[in-house]
């Protein structure tokens, strides 16, 4: 028994300073001290010997063992060594190969530019920008703007409602702001409120989420020509003189009297037929693409704020409401509304 653990002994010391990599390193281990390894089995037996021959099989063993577990800690470090040498000389950088192309830088999507460049024309005209929640409760979204209970925009078929809270929605419009901001500030007041809103509505011109700006201004002697030099100003610094504006009479429950204003149609440039004399399927063969509804803010809303100072008797002024996706499009000739979330690169790079 003692000659056979001195053979083990010289078998395994042979074979571990010849192994080439720590994976057959590894191996050598599991062979000849793993569980199923004939020196780990001689070991197992030793109660099993003779009482004479116990003591001296048994240590021959466990120094073999002890042997044969520091040969292989040697030989670890010797080839991890090694190995990380050849890994170092392989993954060497050559620095004087040219670097790779930088990528290029991001910008901000359309719509952000568009809502800011409105933003800076009316903060130039000395409003304010201020924004409110895109989930509203329906006090603000139609009670206080004079919407009546059974407006068609309150129904299901218009607006999402929280299924939990049905006075809960998401806001149809920007304009719970106009509340919310009178609530917080004694009149004269100038505000825009960029944001997102919801409605039921999906086609070429329409989404069920897209970006409105709204615009109020309340104080003494505000009159309608007030609102027409604004909206004038407004369109003027963003189209140019490329498109022709109009104003008509409309009706909006919040606003008394009303206007709607249009922007003629950048893909048929307003005939409202199409190169091969189709009828227009932007404009509808209008020529015309509505923009914005405006007008001069009714007294019953003003009532729902007469405690901060809003005396119908006394202040009046304008509100108007404008589609961020409808200037983008006029601005830079897109047909679909739906190409600005459609993530394509191929569109978003065209206005980096």
């Amino acid at each position: 028994m003692l000659e056979r653990i001195a053979g083990i002994r010289e078998e395994a010391a042979a074979a571990i300073g010849a192994a080439g990599s720590t994976a057959a390193l590894e191996e050598l281990r599991v062979h000849h001290l793993g569980r199923k390894a004939e020196l780990t089995t001689i070991l197992r037996g030793i109660a099993e010997l003779p009482q004479e021959e116990r003591g001296r099989v048994g240590g021959a063993a466990n120094k073999a063992r002890q042997e044969l577990e520091a040969l292989l800690e040697s030989r670890a470090a010797g080839l991890d060594a090694s190995e990380l040498e050849q890994q170092l000389a392989g993954d060497r950088v050559d620095v004087t190969l040219p670097g790779a192309p930088p990528r290029p830088v991001g910008h901000p999507h359309l719509i952000s530019r568009t809502t800011r460049q409105i933003e800076d024309t009316m903060v130039g005209l000395g409003y304010r920008v201020a924004e409110g929640p895109e989930i509203e409760h329906d006090y603000y979204n139609f009670t206080a703007l004079n919407h009546p209970p059974g407006h068609p925009a309150r129904m299901l078929q218009d607006t999402f409602y929280v299924q939990s809270h049905p006075e809960v929605l998401l806001r149809t419009h920007t304009s719970p702001m106009q509340v919310r901001a009178m609530e917080m500030q004694s009149p004269p007041i100038f505000i825009v409120v960029p944001g997102k809103v919801y409605r039921r509505d999906s086609d070429a011109t329409h989404s069920p989420m897209f970006h409105q700006i709204e615009g109020l201004a309340i104080g003494e002697g505000i009159t309608l020509a007030d609102l027409q030099g604004t909206l004038q100003a407004m369109l003027s610094a963003i189209f140019g003189g490329t498109r022709e504006v109009r104003m008509r009479p409309h009706f909006f429950p919040f606003t008394e009297p009303s206007v709607e204003v249009d922007v003629s149609c950048f893909q048929c440039e307003g005939s409202g037929e199409l190169a091969g004399g189709e009828r227009c399927n932007l404009c509808k063969g209008q020529g015309w693409i509505e923009i914005l509804g405006a007008g001069m803010v009714d007294p019953n809303v003003l009532g729902f704020v007469e405690a901060s100072g809003y005396d119908p008797e006394r202040v009046q002024g304008f509100a108007f409401g404008i589609g961020v996706e409808r200037v983008a499009m006029l601005r830079h000739g897109i047909p679909d509304l739906r190409r600005f979330f459609d993530n394509d690169v191929r569109m978003l790079e065209q206005f980096s």
